[in-house]
């Protein structure tokens, strides 16, 4: 079993910064690939940004150059730094990370989600 724990979320003005946080723990071989999601009210879940256990990164169209993904292999932890906020950018923002576990299968595991609200 994995869990997810995320930090960082919280109100900001438009143009200010977060950096969310999200740690892996359990038991779990490794921590392949890492994601940042979000969910604004009324809307479908999107990918933001995700980031390879080898540092390759991807972002969502509406979030590069102003967004940036890193993570802490040996503390199993994703970042998500967040710049230049914009209102639509208000969404709770969930982790996720696939993990190969004791049974050598890989499953995805979310972690519980942290509200960032950014005001006009």
């Amino acid at each position: 079993q994995v869990q997810l724990v995320e930090s960082g979320g919280g109100l900001v003005q438009a143009g200010g910064s977060l950096r969310l946080s999200c740690a892996a723990s359990g038991s779990f071989i490794r921590i392949n690939d890492m994601d940042w999601y979000r969910q604004a009210p009324g809307k479908e879940r999107e990918l933001v940004a995700g980031i390879t256990s080898g540092g390759s990164t991807d972002y969502a169209d509406s979030v590069k150059g102003r967004f940036a993904i890193s993570r802490d292999n040996a503390k199993n932890t994703v970042y998500l730094q967040m710049n230049s906020l914009k209102p639509e950018d208000t969404a709770v923002y969930y982790c996720k990370a696939r993990a190969f576990t004791l049974l050598l299968r890989e499953y995805d595991y979310w972690g519980q989600g942290t509200q960032v609200t950014v005001s006009s």
